[in-house]
């Protein structure tokens, strides 16, 4: 479900994303738009030197840098941001498949708030100690034995079961989170799942159905959800991401981090066999020391190497979920890895199914808060998480919004059936009463008046 059409566009509320990554920490501010689309009114990003594979290493450093990208964010949209969307990442989060069951008391028509009960349920579950749920995610409803039902709003029926995508976390993770975006001085609307965000950004619905994976390849982590017939059907994090292959190439070519990371955004390749033998790059040395030169193949293999590694875990999340004949929409890979040359194809080679690069500007409304080369690079693959986290804003704004008025129809709903009762009760009253009158007045005893001979 992507974000509706304001009525008027200027009174949509603004909702603020806060995406927490290894690498950088950004926040953007927006505000649903005509034709389904998000109006970005600010964006501000800073280093990320406190997080390490997406789990939060130093507080201090990070609360300092979400405090840089808040403070950014604010100047250019002109917002006082206090309450934020956060994202959420890191090798500790699993999914579990669980079953929830509602009995009501009538054949009455199944409504929001019947909905709401059973997930309000699932979070009452009994998890291993340390562990904290953090989505809930309806798949299919069964309605009085009839399954496969995706909409059960509105139906009839007595008996409502569905089967839930419980993703859970690890609470001192999920803590070292709250804290620093409390001492950041802000407030946590939701927390969101990464690769939940990044689907929202890049994926529409008839890729969902059709079935998809979807891989967010990170600075810390690489991110995998897989889609099938509009649903969830298997999430996971992996601990590998686009630093690493930083490191191999600061180890293999024996350079500075920070010209590892050059090389690999400048001339880096997911395939040794695109680039040729002759090709060497000039690296300066440290300290008045020689230059070095460094073979654009050999780099290439130590990248493909570590690609191979991700890709494979990739693949066997994708061969473990059970669906890997049923991926007709293939393959989308955003996140600042996804740059990387040649990468669709070692995925193709690797897994055999198709793939391409997925970019979150099929949302993105033009604006005139932002400069044309500001909203460029927000088109980029490795800004898919933040615009996903303001797309979950909204939607969680318009639930809320429709949760609401099913609670103050059902409140209504209840008030006439009270006020038709009491009417019922005294029209029974009134008509007693006047069968007495009539009986008393004519002089006829109550075995005569039912009819006793």
């Amino acid at each position: 479900m992507k974000p509706r059409l304001a009525e008027n566009e200027k009174d949509s509320p603004i909702i603020v994303g806060l995406d927490i990554g290894t690498t950088k920490i950004c926040v953007t501010v927006g505000r649903r738009s005509g034709a389904n689309k998000i109006e970005l009114l600010g964006v501000g990003k800073a280093e990320s030197s406190g997080v390490n594979r997406g789990v939060v290493a130093n507080i201090q450093r990070t609360v300092s840098s979400i405090r840089d990208a808040v403070s950014i964010a604010e100047s250019q949209s002109n917002v006082d941001i206090k309450v934020v969307n956060v994202g959420i990442a890191g090798q500790h989060i699993k999914s579990i498949q669980h079953r929830g069951i509602l009995t009501k008391r009538d054949y009455d028509e199944v409504t929001r708030i019947d909905v709401e009960q059973l997930i309000s349920d699932m979070y009452k579950l009994v998890l291993p100690p340390g562990e904290e749920i953090i989505h809930v995610l309806p798949q299919e409803f069964t309605i009085d034995n009839e399954p496969g039902i995706k909409e059960p709003i509105g139906m009839a029926g007595r008996r409502v079961e569905a089967n839930f995508h419980i993703i859970s976390g690890r609470v001192t993770d999920i803590n070292n989170i709250k804290r620093c975006v409390d001492n950041s001085d802000l407030e946590i609307s939701s927390l969101v799942l990464e690769p939940l965000a990044s689907s929202e950004a890049v994926l529409d619905d008839e890729e969902k159905t059709a079935g998809v994976v979807l891989v967010d390849i990170g600075g810390g982590t690489t991110d995998v959800a897989i889609f099938h017939e509009g649903i969830i059907r298997h999430t996971a994090v992996i601990p590998l991401g686009g630093n690493i292959v930083t490191e191999d190439i600061k180890q293999g070519c024996s350079v500075l981090r920070n010209q590892a990371e050059q090389l690999k955004v400048r001339y880096g390749s997911a395939l040794a066999d695109e680039n040729k033998d002759n090709e060497v790059i000039c690296v300066p040395g440290i300290r008045g020391r020689e230059a070095k030169e460094i073979s654009v193949k050999n780099l290439a293999y130590i990248i493909q190497a570590r690609m191979e590694e991700i890709i494979e875990h990739v693949y066997y999340e994708i061969k473990s979920s059970g669906y890997e004949d049923k991926l007709i929409a293939g393959i989308v890979i955003t996140g600042g890895g996804a740059q990387l040359k040649h990468l669709v194809q070692l995925v193709e080679y690797i897994t055999g199914i198709g793939c391409r690069i997925g970019y979150p500007n099929e949302y993105l409304a033009k604006t005139e808060m932002l400069n044309r080369q500001a909203l460029e690079e927000l088109k980029s693959p490795m800004y898919a998480t933040s615009i996903g986290l303001l797309i979950k804003g909204v939607q969680a704004v318009e639930e809320a919004e429709a949760t609401e008025q099913a609670v103050e129809v059902s409140r209504k709903s209840g008030k006439v059936k009270e006020i038709a009762e009491e009417k019922n009760k005294k029209e029974s009253w009134f008509s007693k009463l006047l069968s007495d009158f009539i009986k008393d007045d004519a002089g006829i005893d109550d075995d005569t008046f039912i009819g006793r001979k």
